[in-house]
């Protein structure tokens, strides 16, 4: 995930004016959360401004109100179409109701939904999609119209495609035409890849939970310092001076501190916890591509061993001169272009991911990078900052300890 400023720079690069000699854009922005509704039925909906000169949209700026809904409704149709294709994943939604509407938990989605449509609107096959347009250009009527059509694997939630892909991992062997037989693929790139993934997800998973606790230790030191600034000014002004004066320096130092720890857990949060988290869902969202792989797999082997029993049953009655052989050309026929199809697909997939994965790790490597960058800064920047602090205080101390 980039910082803010870093997408906005990259925003500004991709900009140019509406003309045909212009290099094709395509951007968006999620801004303006605002809380609807009532009770149970409040929900939080986000201007979506959408910049291109491609000539498939209606013009050089579009502006829609969406709630997160439709950006699951975004996500479940690539994922449907795009076999293969890795799809940025989306933020979770809170669980806890006093969470919800709280403003942090609002800008922290605010800005994984914007990080969700640009890695869309940037992807060079996703950006093409019809869905990417009816989201980036219908009004809220067709929207919602769109979102409430329920077909096959639209109606499942994130849920139900991890569990998918927890179902296809668990086979070691499946009965293929009454034969026990493996269908997993065993290739080495495979393997390597399923490796590489399971092993970033627990290395990402953990230096998230590190990350959290960084921030939760800044912002209660932050607090216990404010506390202690305020204590030691009521007790500066129980003393004479220059005691009092003392005391109270120190305490509005503490203060002071308190402020730049604060600040600086808001920042950890934003720039570096949050595009950790992502990226684990990011690691899922593969995982669940590659349960598809599995199965796609799956049936390529067993429409290939089927269509070796229908060849042979074909040969059978045709040696026998049987009335049936009409019958068994029509089912060969019909189950060998399934059988076509089903390996298309498959190494449909195979092809994609083989791309897939050389973008999504030089996309990590840019934007991790940024973010260890963002944290490494921030991290000097404070201690800098607390040292100064407490260094314009100790002429004062030193003065009042040497009287």
């Amino acid at each position: 995930m980039e910082s803010s400023s870093s997408t906005d720079q990259t925003r500004n690069v991709m900009q140019s004016p509406r003309s045909p000699s212009s290099h094709p854009f395509l951007s968006a922005s999620v801004t303006d959360p605002v809380k609807l509704g009532n009770g149970v039925q409040s929900y939080i909906s986000y201007r979506v401004i959408t910049k291109t000169n491609l000539p498939e949209y209606q013009g050089p700026e579009k502006i829609v109100i969406r709630r997160y809904s439709d950006f699951v409704w975004l996500r479940d149709r690539l994922f449907e179409k795009y076999k293969g294709v890795f799809i940025p994943p989306l933020p979770e939604k809170s669980a806890v109701e006093k969470f919800r509407f709280s403003a942090e938990f609002i800008e922290m989605r605010r800005a994984a939904l914007d990080i969700f449509v640009n890695r869309i609107a940037s992807h060079p096959e996703l950006q093409q999609s019809e869905d990417l347009r009816t989201f980036l250009q219908a009004d809220e009527e067709t929207m919602e119209r769109f979102r409430f059509q329920e077909t096959g694997i639209f109606n499942k939630k994130p849920a139900d495609f991890m569990q998918m892909f927890r179902d296809v991992q668990s086979k070691v062997s499946d009965a293929v035409l009454g034969k026990e037989k493996p269908v997993e693929e065993t290739t080495p790139e495979y393997e390597k890849l399923k490796h590489y993934i399971f092993e970033l997800e627990n290395h990402l998973a953990e230096a998230q939970k590190h990350a959290y606790r960084l921030v939760k230790r800044h912002r209660e030191l932050g607090q216990s310092l404010l506390d202690f600034g305020k204590a030691v000014k009521l007790l500066g002004a129980c003393e004479g001076e220059p005691t009092g004066k003392l005391f109270s320096d120190l305490g509005t130092k503490s203060e002071l501190v308190s402020i730049k720890l604060q600040k600086e857990a808001q920042q950890v949060l934003m720039n570096f916890e949050e595009p950790l988290k992502d990226y684990v869902r990011y690691v899922q969202s593969i995982k669940a591509t590659i349960g598809e792989r599995a199965t796609a797999f799956k049936q390529h082997c067993e429409l290939a061993e089927t269509t070796k029993l229908k060849e042979i049953n074909l040969d059978k009655l045709m040696l026998t001169r049987s009335d049936k052989v009409g019958e068994a050309e029509i089912e060969y026929r019909e189950i060998k272009v399934e059988s076509e199809e089903a390996t298309m697909r498959f190494e449909r997939i195979v092809k994609r991911m083989n791309e897939e994965i050389v973008r999504f790790q030089e996309q990590k490597t840019e934007e991790m990078g940024v973010a260890f960058h963002q944290f490494a800064k921030g991290q000097a920047r404070l201690a800098n900052g607390i040292a100064d602090a407490w260094r314009a205080l100790l002429p004062k101390l030193e003065a009042a300890s040497s009287a």
